[in-house]
């Protein structure tokens, strides 16, 4: 399976962009452990060209991850023309265009998955994202705004004719947020369509190998997106069997991977407990969510212990105080 001149072999594995996730440590222990490609948080194309400093941050790539993708998103065709040129600066191996996105504060503004709300604008928002940038351009999106109106088979045509080199469906619409199951049909009817020569990319509700495998038998699909089960779960892509000590041990590094990506990027005059609190709130969404203490009983006042630890050396204990409950267990 190719994207523009990088080939990512037979049925490859791709981690989701996800807001206030997909941070760089995590991308690269996701890298380590078999995701064939990464994406960054997605960006906004209106705080982009405004230089807004939190969102230039998001920009930052390493050549160890590669291949890597930046996501943009936005409801303006200038803006996000500008918004990509200045991405393809920061030297990603593609640009995603983001017409999925479903919540309010994205879809309600009419960018994300608002634009399926307004097909003429969100497809001249591609055809002049791909026309202005030399990287290869990707669009991911949804079935439709609602059950009224799912649109992706003959989106999906359009999309193609606008030069995009791959497209992600998400098997959910809009107005279904996250909720109930995905539909993975229509993303195979969209795969099968004989009209369609790119790559497309199957997403929603994998969250295992397994998952994936039967993804790619039944629907024949280049790759498979994987995102809200990676939170807390970077080992997901590897068909390896980890310990519970070893994931234990994957998560203590992801908070040390923090901390010293944070240590890089210091505000000025700010305190070493500063960057620790920092990482420790960038780690949480991950240790909130991982299936690793799954099963401890009476777990609940170790978990909000947790999300409650302000140092480094109360969260380790925390961890290791979990560790010693598992192998009690075991």
């Amino acid at each position: 399976m190719k994207i523009g001149n990088i080939d990512f072999g037979e049925r490859p594995l791709f981690l989701a962009p996800m807001e206030d996730v997909t941070d760089i440590g995590f991308r690269m222990l996701c890298k380590q452990f078999g995701a064939a490609m990464v994406y960054t948080e997605f960006v906004s194309a209106e705080a982009l060209i405004r230089d807004v400093k939190s969102t230039v941050n998001k920009l930052t790539i390493s050549d160890e991850e590669r291949p890597v993708g930046i996501q943009i998103y936005g409801r303006d065709v200038e803006a996000m023309v500008e918004a990509a040129q200045i991405v393809e600066q920061a030297g990603p191996d593609l640009i995603d265009l983001n017409f999925g996105c479903p919540v309010k504060k994205v879809a309600g503004k009419g960018a994300g998955a608002g634009m399926l709300q307004n097909i003429p604008k969100l497809l001249e928002i591609t055809r002049k994202v791909v026309d202005a940038v030399k990287l290869p351009v990707t669009v991911k999106t949804r079935l439709g705004w609602n059950h009224e109106q799912l649109i992706i088979t003959e989106l999906a045509e359009q999309l193609q004719d606008c030069g995009i080199q791959a497209l992600t469906i998400h098997g959910r619409t809009r107005s279904q947020m996250y909720t109930g199951q995905a539909d993975w049909t229509l993303i195979g009817e969209v795969k099968r369509n004989p009209r369609i020569h790119i790559p497309i990319i199957g997403n929603g509700d994998i969250t295992s190998i397994e998952d994936a495998d039967a993804a790619f038998e039944r629907y024949g699909v280049d790759a498979v997106m994987i995102g809200r089960a990676t939170f807390g779960c970077p080992w997901i892509f590897s068909r390896e069997q980890l310990t519970l000590d070893q994931k234990i041990d994957i998560l203590e590094e992801q908070l040390r991977i923090n901390i010293a990506r944070l240590a890089l990027s210091r505000k000025a005059g700010e305190s070493d407990y500063s960057v620790e609190k920092r990482a420790i709130l960038h780690t949480r969404r991950h240790l909130a969510a991982t299936p690793v203490f799954k099963g401890i009983p009476n777990f609940r006042p170790t978990r909000i212990a947790m999300l409650r630890a302000e140092t480094v050396d109360d969260l380790l204990q925390i961890l290791e105080d979990c560790r010693n409950m598992l192998r009690t267990q075991s």
